[in-house]
C-alpha cells in the first residue's frame, strides 16, 4: 500500500487509465481473432472482418492504448495471412 499522497494519486490515476484502455484493447483482440478465423475459414465475410480489425488496430493506436508500432506489426500479420489465403 502507498504511504506517500502522490503514490496515492498515481494508484488512482493508473486504475482509470487502465479502465478506460480496457475495452479498446477487448475489443481490439475479438476483432483481430473473428479476422484471423474469418481467412482461415476463407469465409465470404473475411473482406469485412480485415478491415474492421485493421480499423479496430488504428483506432487503439491513435488512442495510446497500444504503441504504434505494435499495431503495425499487427495489421502486418493480419495482412500476411489474408494475402496468403487469397492466392
Amino acid at each position: 500500500m502507498p504511504n506517500l499522497r502522490s503514490s496515492f494519486k498515481r494508484v488512482r490515476v493508473s486504475a482509470k487509465k487502465a479502465a478506460r484502455n480496457r475495452p479498446i484493447r477487448t475489443a481490439t483482440r475479438t476483432l483481430v481473432v473473428r479476422a484471423e478465423a474469418a481467412v482461415a475459414d476463407q469465409s465470404e465475410n473475411s473482406v469485412e472482418a480485415v478491415q474492421r480489425a485493421l480499423s479496430q488496430l488504428d483506432r487503439a493506436a491513435s488512442k495510446g492504448v497500444i504503441h504504434p508500432n505494435n499495431a503495425a506489426r499487427r495489421k502486418s500479420r493480419l495482412m500476411r495471412k489474408f494475402n496468403a489465403a487469397q492466392a
